[in-house]
Parts: C-alpha cells; sequence; structure tokens
C-alpha cells in the first residue's frame, strides 16, 4: 500500500493548483494499472449532479482512497461547493483540508488519489482540465481524473472515464513549451496527450444481494424503457458542437497558415538584405574602402512569434472524443433497434 500525507488540491475553472507529497509523474508505464471505485462513490457523483448540476453546469469534487500495487481503489469522495463572486473570502484548499481532516477523525479514508468532473455532451478536452491534471499528477504521480457523463447516463448506460496525463505530455508540461516545434520534438499528438485507465466498480455482497433481489421484483415492462429511439435532440447537440469545434480548429489552421507566410516573406527579405550588402561591400572593396561592420541579421528580422499549439492539440482531441461518442451512440441505437424488433417477434 502506497503511503500518502495529506494533501490538497483544487480543479478546473476557477480552482487552484494540487498541493500535496507525492513523486513528480515519471517517465515511462503509468503507474496506475485500474481503477476500482466503490459503488457509493459512483452514487455520490451521480447525486452530486443531480443536486447541483443544471444543463452544462461542471460540478467537479476530490477523490479520496488508497493505492495497492498498481490498482488506484477509490473508496470516498466529496464535492467541490457551490459559490458565487459574492464568495471572495472562501478558500477552496483549506476547505479541502477541513473535509479531509474530519474525514480522518472518524476513521474513513483521506487520502487524496484524484478529483472528479462532470461533462456536457463529451466536453472535457479542455486547457482547464489538462492544467488541472497535471497539478494533480505533478504531485500525486497515481492520481486520476474521472469524468462523468450525465446524457450518456440518462440514455440508459453509466458512462464513467478515468484519465490520466501521459508521461510524454506531463514532461511537455513541465516544460511549458508548446511552440510547435517542442511538441513535435516529443511527439505529441492528439492520440497521445491522455490515456484512459480501465474502471472497475466493486460493491459490497450485500449490496450485490440487494440489487440482484431488485431487479427480480422490478416489472419487465419497466425496463422497455430503455429501448426507446427518441435521440434526435442527443445526436443534434453532439453534431452542433462537432461542428462548432471544426470551425475552431479551421480558424487555428488559418492563423498557423498566416504564420507560415509571414516566416517565409521574412525569410526573403533576409536573402535580399544579405544580397544588397554583399554588393555593396564588393563595391567598397573595388573602391578600396574597408567592407561593411557585421550585424546580427536576426535583431534586424526578429522572427515572428509562432502560435501555441497545445490549444489546436486540446481541440482535436475534443473533435476525435465527438465522433467516438457519435459512434458509439449511433451503434447503441442500431442495437436498441434489433432489440426492439426482436422482442416484437417474439411477442407476435
Amino acid at each position: 500500500m502506497a503511503s500518502r500525507k495529506e494533501g490538497s488540491g483544487t480543479a478546473g475553472g476557477g480552482f487552484g493548483a494540487a498541493k500535496g507529497k507525492g513523486k513528480a509523474a515519471a517517465t515511462g508505464d503509468s503507474a496506475v494499472k485500474q481503477v476500482q471505485i466503490d459503488g457509493l462513490v459512483v452514487l455520490k457523483i451521480i447525486k452530486h449532479y443531480q443536486e447541483e448540476g443544471q444543463g452544462n453546469e461542471v460540478v467537479q469534487g476530490v477523490l479520496l482512497g488508497l493505492v495497492v500495487d498498481d490498482r488506484l481503489e477509490i473508496t470516498n469522495c466529496f464535492p467541490f461547493p457551490q459559490h458565487t463572486e459574492d464568495d471572495a473570502d472562501f478558500d477552496e484548499v483549506q476547505y479541502q483540508m477541513e473535509m479531509m481532516r474530519s474525514l480522518r477523525h472518524v476513521n474513513i479514508d483521506h487520502l487524496h488519489v484524484g478529483w472528479y468532473q462532470s461533462t456536457y455532451y463529451g466536453s472535457f478536452v479542455t486547457r482547464a482540465l489538462l492544467d488541472s491534471q497535471f497539478s494533480y499528477q505533478h504531485a500525486i504521480e497515481e492520481s486520476v481524473v474521472l469524468i462523468y457523463d450525465p446524457i450518456k447516463t440518462a440514455q440508459g448506460s453509466l458512462s464513467l472515464k478515468a484519465y490520466r496525463l501521459t508521461p510524454k505530455l506531463m514532461e511537455v508540461c513541465k516544460e511549458k513549451d508548446f511552440s510547435p516545434e517542442a511538441l513535435k520534438k516529443a511527439n505529441i499528438a492528439y492520440e497521445n496527450m491522455f490515456e484512459e485507465v480501465p474502471i472497475v466498480i466493486k460493491n459490497s455482497y450485500l449490496i450485490n444481494v440487494m440489487l440482484w433481489e431488485l431487479e427480480k421484483k422490478s416489472a419487465v415492462a419497466d425496463r422497455h424503457e430503455l429501448l426507446s429511439l427518441a435521440s434526435s435532440n442527443h445526436l443534434g447537440k453532439s453534431l452542433q458542437l462537432l461542428m462548432d469545434r471544426v470551425d475552431e480548429m479551421s480558424q487555428d489552421i488559418v492563423k498557423y497558415n498566416t504564420y507560415l507566410r509571414n516566416v517565409s516573406k521574412q525569410q526573403q527579405q533576409k536573402h535580399q538584405y544579405q544580397q544588397r550588402r554583399q554588393q555593396e561591400n564588393l563595391q567598397r572593396q573595388s573602391r578600396g574602402e574597408a567592407p561593411l561592420p557585421e550585424e546580427d541579421i536576426n535583431k534586424l528580422f526578429k522572427p515572428p512569434q509562432p502560435p501555441a499549439r497545445m490549444e489546436s492539440l486540446l481541440i482535436a482531441g475534443q473533435i476525435n472524443t465527438y465522433c467516438q461518442n457519435i459512434k458509439e451512440f449511433n451503434a447503441q441505437n442500431l442495437g436498441k433497434l434489433f432489440m426492439a424488433q426482436a422482442l416484437q417477434d417474439y411477442n407476435n
């Protein structure tokens, strides 16, 4: 069992960086191969969103647990409270410290192992999430972020995924150099920015027995609601978000092409300047005069600042997430269609 000192952290929009004791994320294989979550933790996350999440409102919280070998066991959690700009004196870090201290006093797991966040139609690949997870993972190597999708869960299947930053991206974030050259040198693409960790939900034997009894008592007709194909709103919203992201990617491509044109134009100007200097020196030499003094051409022609490419990678990653969601959604609806047809044939 890996020990952890009491730490604190905050995540997402407007929250501070994680603090705590732990090894920095090292290169090589991930320190966590599997995430085991107690069923009670899943219910707490769902309940948090149902009580405080409205529409595209994002809710976040802290994950508590322990590390056993290469398995991260999440045994408890608590939410970040919602507060407005009027609560200027609210200290998120102090709040977390008090919560973990109280849990320790009642002998409940209080070790910080990550954070969770809800998402709106899978829109979670953002710079805020990247910065927050880097802070957590830099302070506590085994930490993960759980992404809960209430929209997909409402369709009939629990959508809960665990992510970590890859070792390559951790190194780039440490250097804080997101230029095209740095990302190309590190071989960073949107496919290898995040790594998904398999999740296993664990319940006690008594809870499993109770769920089994409830399932036997439930009416078969109640479960037929999961075969509903009323999905046009969900699919339309996903496609609209996908198009918005494609538009953002197109704008980034225009910016990058403008940068390349400016670089090419400056190279031509530098070449013309050097040719003029060379011709003038030849004329001065023919007249027996001293050549012109050497000049730092880089000071005369300052190279244009390259656009940061991290945002483009995040947009590409979000586009990929939307495409995967639409693919899974269509496959799910196709499966529902076959099941509904089979059920109809059976009843006939």
